[in-house]
């Protein structure tokens, strides 16, 4: 029963991660498409205003335009982190940590796919991004925004104790309630005064003097 309940959890895991890495990815590369065809490269079109810009760059670094130049290498390095996440996905049974990987996975495969099959060549292809916050220092795109999310979605869970399973860390309370501690072989040892009557040591039985 305990193994047939993993395993459902593990599916269902794979399959919101399977999802959501589907959805960034063609989210990420309808919105290039629109842009590659109804902008010119650098042209600057205002959504909202100075907050929100769409501007049309290609960029051969990585994500938010960094280390330009290096495309080889952010295209190694992707395909390895894509590696990793494909080989590292059974694990996760927890949804949560099914939605990180797959935002990060579809970042991934977006911009991959730049680098693989857009100009100059495979391998170095520049990478399409247009949305532009004059806040921020660089242009990006939809790939860039699910890999972030998937960073600050990690740093959520990490600090709320959420693990691959799905199971909560928690320091300092005593999960077994009955005020006691956990010794390192996972036996309970209860404090003075806290044993309830059930719980109370038995202690010989007074003997009246026969006459």
């Amino acid at each position: 029963m305990e193994a047939s309940a993993r395993a459902k959890v593990s599916v269902r895991a794979l399959v919101v991660l399977a999802i959501v890495a589907l959805c960034v990815y063609a989210i990420d590369q309808v919105t290039k498409f629109l842009v590659v065809k109804n902008l010119v490269e650098d042209e600057q079109v205002q959504v909202l205003g100075q907050l929100l810009q769409f501007r049309f760059v290609k960029n051969s670094g990585a994500a938010f335009s960094i280390g330009s130049g290096s495309t080889w290498i952010f295209s190694i390095v992707g395909v390895g982190v894509l590696i990793f996440v494909i080989w590292y996905a059974p694990k996760i049974k927890s949804v949560a940590w099914a939605v990180l990987f797959g935002l990060l996975l579809g970042g991934l495969l977006g911009n991959l796919t730049d680098r693989l099959l857009r100009e100059p060549g495979f391998g170095v292809g520049h990478v399409v991004d247009f949305i532009e916050i004059p806040l921020l220092p660089a242009i990006f795109n939809m790939a860039d925004v699910a890999i972030v999310s998937s960073m600050v979605l990690f740093i959520i869970l990490t600090i709320r104790g959420v693990g691959l399973d799905g199971s909560r860390h928690h320091g300092g309370d005593d999960a077994t309630g009955t005020g006691g501690s956990v010794d390192a072989g996972g036996s309970t040892t209860t404090e003075p005064g806290n044993a309830s009557d059930g719980d109370a040591p038995l202690r010989p039985e007074s003997r009246s003097d026969a006459a």
